[in-house]
């Protein structure tokens, strides 16, 4: 425990994801060693350019202690990468966090089947409702549950897990206690019931940008394989299914085979490549891991009739309750008609818009089509009967 403040100290000179942690593990007896060998240690090691190292010169250690204060009056735990119940499977990568703050009870994710779900933020609802479903059956069975914490496919693929009674750890790339989307403040509190909200930053720090690929290599190396359920092409899901690839070639990626709406074109192409293992049922990917699991022996506890996630609300909206969850009834939401014939604009434009009411200037930035061109496609679209048109030059599925 007393090496905590110095890997913070470290994280907060140095940063995040990076190498050089793991580094010093192998070259220190401890990272408190290495923290008391001072300036010219550090320069010896060869692991720092002159910028980091007068950065570590900066740092003060206290800045570590009122981290930990702060911790500790949150009650979350803190794990450091040299503690025995570090996750192995995190160790092994090139680059693991130095520090884990987690909230709730971390499984033992090494000894126990993980499966991460991630997919769009803008999930449709076929999108959404397939991540619910996979991770309410495979939480059923004891499988844990990996995911961002984002809207989207994130949620409901924590929601069917809640749903499900199962184990979930919910990476978020900023400090767990920052208000980062309200509307999940109630689900990643249920989370810590019997899993884990975790990250790599200390309480309050923001969720900035670059954040979030850096989330994701944590969230590929906790899993043993990884669920794509909806992806564009250029999704940044698809930076989780490549960091896990890199970091181990044989980790399994399995697609949720998708439409033609363009927000499947990345992992449809996946499937296409070879790259992900198409998957329709839960069973499908337990029997990748057979020798872990009797599928035939297996089936998920039945899921209450008519209640089923679909998109997960964005921010500012209303949503409904159900069991105990802010979901929406899917009976009540159009969706998109796969049975009609279309040219390739009116595909195109089709599936650029959804349930809820779009802009055509959005429509036009989406679809790359000129609002004159794009007026004359929506016209054929509310002719056929599958969109109308709102007020303020917005349309939606009908």
């Amino acid at each position: 425990m007393r090496n905590i403040k110095y890997w913070i100290w470290f994280t907060q000179a140095i940063g995040y994801c990076t190498c050089s942690a793991k580094q010093i593990t192998s070259l220190y007896d401890s990272i408190e060693e290495f923290y008391l060998g001072g300036e010219q240690e550090w320069r010896l090691s060869g692991l720092f350019s002159n910028t980091e190292i007068s950065k570590l010169s900066k740092t003060d250690l206290s800045v570590a202690d009122e981290i930990i204060t702060k911790c500790t009056k949150l009650g979350y735990d803190m794990i450091t990468l040299d503690d025995s119940d570090y996750p192995q499977c995190l160790k092994a990568i090139d680059d693991p966090p130095a520090v884990l703050y987690v909230w709730g009870m971390l499984p033992d994710i090494d000894n126990r089947l993980s499966i991460a779900v991630i997919g769009t933020r803008r999930a449709s609802r076929y999108g959404s409702s397939s991540s619910y479903q996979f991770a309410y059956n495979l939480a059923s069975v004891g499988v844990t549950i990996v995911s961002g914490g984002a809207l989207g496919v994130d949620c409901a693929s924590h929601y069917g897990t809640l749903a499900a009674d199962g184990v979930a750890i919910c990476v978020l790339g900023c400090g767990i206690n920052y208000d980062y989307l309200k509307e999940n403040a109630k689900m990643r509190s249920d989370i810590t019931s019997k899993g884990a909200v975790i990250s790599e930053y200390p309480p309050d720090c923001e969720p900035l940008a670059f954040h979030f690929p850096q989330r994701n290599r944590i969230i590929s190396a906790l899993s043993d394989g990884i669920l794509l359920i909806e992806a564009s092409a250029k999704s940044g899901s698809l930076i989780t299914v490549n960091l896990a690839l890199e970091q181990d070639i044989n980790k399994k990626i399995f697609a949720l085979a998708g439409t033609n709406d363009p927000r499947f074109d990345g992992s449809n192409e996946l499937i296409k490549d070879n790259v992900a293992a198409l998957v329709t049922d839960y069973k499908d990917i337990l029997n990748s891991y057979s020798d872990l699991y009797a599928t035939t022996e297996l089936e998920p506890s039945a899921m209450p009739d008519g209640e089923i996630i679909d998109v997960i609300p964005v921010k500012g909206s209303a949503p409904k309750k159900i069991n105990n969850y802010d979901v929406n009834n899917l009976s009540e939401i159009p969706v998109h008609n796969h049975n009609v014939e279309l040219s390739k604009d009116e595909s195109t434009v089709y599936y650029a818009i959804t349930a809820e009411p779009i802009h055509i200037d959005k429509i036009s930035e989406i679809t790359n089509l000129p609002v004159s061109k794009l007026l004359a496609v929506l016209t054929m679209l509310e002719i056929k009967g599958l969109i109308m048109c709102v007020q303020g030059r917005s349309y939606k599925l009908k």
